[in-house]
């Protein structure tokens, strides 16, 4: 009932996310819209890699860089506007269900629709916390929203809600990325930033669930252990943004902390993601971070970490090839260990189910908008 309440709810927009409007998609089919990749093009034909992969697999969305980390040389995705409005153009005239866009557009630092590419110049959610100014807050959200709706993107992996508990902290405090050490004024700026482009039709995933700005060291390069410095304050942000039921969704972090699990960092932790499912009470879209950065890869081989995000309650998985590699075949790869790990049953179907309507259901109100 529940599944085809929502089919009814979403038809007119490609039967939202149904790979045929008369069938029940495939499990491949279901796996596959639970990958975002990332690709090496400027501009697509029918032979590159990404058209490929939506056209033979039908993934379910791309990531867009304007850096290629395993060369270290630029152009990756960007090169102007225009360049980039006809990629995402051709991008979803590829792809045979509705995709999601993304992009990591905080704003200062972290921002890939760059000046030098001719696009608006924004300020770190640092300046704009200290600031604490609803206006100012909106002004430069509704920038970076506008400019992503103009662009066709759809998915902005922002705002950062992690609390600035570290200053020193390598990949938050220290270049600026986190709203204020006060949770209330990280949640209140958040929540505009959330509304403008709720307002531009764009989804934001907050993020790093459970918190990464008490950290000392870099999920990307390694193992980021918050045993010691973890602080409950850092929820805070979640329960304030989520208990009203904000159209958003979630990025996990790779962050181990012990006190929460003992074994596995939070992407892969079915303990801390039930903070997120069962205290909080959330029930949208979980995207995963980079699962090829080093705090996974270099301890998990593929199938491992696949299984254990999935089974922890990630409903996207997210592989840049942006990181020290770039694998053409992980598409194939992973969708091919989601299919084997439900036929052992280490993966059960339903938990491939429920990812899968609920990514129906973000793309059926993106695309609504």
């Amino acid at each position: 009932m529940k599944k085809l309440l929502l089919l009814l709810a979403v038809s007119g927009v490609l039967t939202s996310c149904q790979i045929k409007n008369d069938a029940e998609p495939t499990l491949r089919q279901k796996a596959a819209q639970m990958l975002m990749v990332g690709f090496r093009d400027t501009a697509i034909t029918a032979e590159s890699e990404v058209a490929q992969w939506l056209r033979d697999y039908q993934i379910g969305g791309v990531i867009l860089f304007e850096y290629d980390g395993p060369s270290k040389s630029r152009p990756r995705n960007i090169t102007s506007k225009q360049q980039l409005k006809t990629l995402v153009d051709n991008l979803k005239r590829l792809s045979p269900t509705p995709l999601f866009v993304a992009v990591d557009e905080e704003g200062g630092n972290v921002s890939r629709l760059k000046p030098r590419y001719g696009f608006e110049s924004t300020v770190t959610p640092q300046y704009l916390g200290t600031l604490d100014n609803e206006d100012s807050t909106r002004f430069y959200a509704r920038r970076i929203a506008q400019t992503c709706r103009s662009l066709g993107i759809n998915v902005n992996f922002a705002p950062s809600v992690d609390v600035n508990v570290n200053p020193d902290c390598p990949i938050i405090g220290k270049i600026e990325r986190s709203f204020s050490a006060d949770a209330e004024v990280v949640a209140r700026n958040a929540r505009w930033f959330i509304d403008e482009h709720n307002k531009a039709g764009i989804l934001c995933a907050i993020k790093h669930f459970p918190g990464h700005g008490s950290s000392v060291s870099d999920t990307h390069l390694g193992l980021a252990d918050v045993t010691q410095t973890w602080q409950d304050v850092e929820l805070q942000p979640y329960k304030l943004l989520l208990r009203d039921s904000l159209p958003t969704a979630v990025m996990t972090s790779h962050i181990f902390n012990r006190n929460i699990d003992s074994v596995y960092p939070a992407t892969l932790s079915a303990a801390t993601l039930s903070i997120l499912r069962n205290s909080i009470q959330f029930n949208g879209l979980v995207f995963s971070d980079d699962m090829m950065m080093n705090a996974i890869s270099k301890f998990y081989g593929l199938e491992d970490a696949i299984r254990l995000a999935i089974n922890a309650g990630v409903d996207v998985l997210i592989f840049s090839n942006n990181i020290d590699t770039y694998n053409p075949d992980i598409v194939k790869d992973a969708i091919d260990i989601i299919v084997r790990l439900v036929g052992e049953g280490r993966i059960s179907e339903e938990r491939i189910d429920e990812a899968y309507w609920r990514i129906v259901d973000a793309k059926a109100k993106i695309s609504s908008k």
